[in-house]
C-alpha cells in the first residue's frame, strides 16, 4: 500500500491518501489536495517515481514547479515518521479499509494537537503542555457527545 501525505510549506497537514496501486493514485491525491485546500500549489515536491509528472500535468498545471531533489523531500519524508512508528508496532493491518481509516484519521489528530503552527517555531515545554491539555480536553469532549 502507499501511503500520500501532503504538507505546506509550514509543515500543516493538507491531505492524506492511502492507496494500493500508485499510479493512479497520484492523480486522486492531487485532485483531493486541490478540493480540500481550494487552490493549487505554485510548487511540488515529490520523489522520482515516474507517476508524478504526468499527474501533476493533468491534474494540476504545467506551470507548475515539480522538484524532485531527495534533500528537498526531507521535511515529508521527516514526517511520515508519526505514523510510521505507530503501526509498525501493530504489525500492519489485515484489511484496506482498517488502515485507510487509521491513516486519516491519526494524521488529523496528531496535526492538530502538535504544539507548533511553523517549522522551528519555540515555545516553553510549560505551553505546549497546555496547550495539548486544552486540545485533548476538547477531543474527549467530542468523543462524549458522539
Amino acid at each position: 500500500m502507499y501511503l500520500y501525505r501532503a504538507i505546506d510549506e509550514y509543515g500543516n497537514l493538507v491531505e492524506v491518501w492511502l492507496s494500493a496501486t500508485r499510479d493512479l493514485a497520484a492523480e486522486a491525491f492531487f485532485r483531493q489536495a486541490v478540493e480540500t485546500t481550494g487552490r493549487k500549489p505554485t510548487q511540488v515536491t515529490s520523489d522520482k517515481h515516474s507517476s508524478y509528472p504526468k499527474a501533476i500535468r493533468k491534474i494540476l498545471d504545467r506551470t507548475i514547479e515539480h522538484r524532485t531533489s531527495k534533500y528537498l523531500n526531507n521535511p515529508t519524508e521527516a514526517d511520515h515518521r508519526g505514523i510510521k512508528a505507530r503501526y509498525k508496532p501493530m504489525l500492519g493491518f489485515k484489511r484496506f479499509e482498517s488502515a485507510s481509516r487509521f491513516c486519516s484519521v491519526y494524521d488529523e489528530v496528531r496535526n492538530y494537537l502538535r504544539y507548533w503552527e511553523f517549522r522551528n517555531d519555540k515555545g516553553s515545554l510549560s505551553e505546549q503542555r497546555s496547550l495539548f491539555r486544552q486540545r485533548f480536553a476538547y477531543i474527549q469532549h467530542l468523543l462524549k457527545t458522539a
